[in-house]
């Protein structure tokens, strides 16, 4: 059990049947009246957002969410497979519990599989992946006067903004939290 008093950034925690997690938290204590806890809280299996305030003395049920990586193998229609490293059990995943970022994910790296209490409720793709640009307009000698980028597409099929000195051809490396080119490898 935790009480709202002892909340921290991260921490999750079940209410009314959802697991929670902390994104923000004040302790408020006005001059009059008694304290409070503000918070504002992600429900980790639909995403959605609330902002709540808690007596400090308010407890919960902590929730154990688990993260384990797995090797993403393939993917046959609306069902993803992804590979336990330690057993080689296949496990498969509806395409709607993959994050939008996703894209940038190709067949063999570690990916982590977020699940509560066995159910598997989101997929984590690392940080920073190196792909391959596979169609890129050339960039054109003089047109580079400010920051000017170019679309590219990438192995996976996702398509992002890169600088005009990047071509076809090129190992690049993307940051998967924000879909941003970071540099040519």
């Amino acid at each position: 059990m935790v009480s709202a008093g002892d909340f921290r950034n991260g921490l999750t925690f079940e209410m009314d049947g959802s697991v929670m997690q902390v994104i923000e938290f004040q302790h408020v204590k006005p001059g009059k009246g008694a304290a409070f806890v503000r918070t504002k809280l992600r429900n980790v299996i639909t995403g959605a957002v609330t902002e709540t305030t808690f007596s400090p003395t308010e407890k919960f049920p902590t929730a154990v969410v688990e993260r384990k990586e797995m090797e993403y193998s393939y993917n046959d229609g609306d069902l993803y497979y992804f590979m336990d490293l330690e057993t080689y059990d296949q496990i498969p995943l509806n395409s709607d519990k993959l994050p939008e970022n996703f894209k940038f994910v190709k067949e063999g790296m570690t990916v982590k599989l977020v699940s509560y209490k066995g159910n598997v409720f989101s997929v984590e793709p690392p940080m920073f992946v190196e792909l391959k640009v596979v169609k890129s307009e050339p960039g054109v000698k003089g047109n580079t006067a400010t920051n000017a980028t170019k679309t590219a597409v990438l192995e996976t099929g996702a398509e992002i903004k890169v600088p005009m000195f990047v071509n076809e051809g090129d190992v690049i490396k993307i940051d998967t939290r924000t879909g941003e080119y970071l540099e040519r490898v």
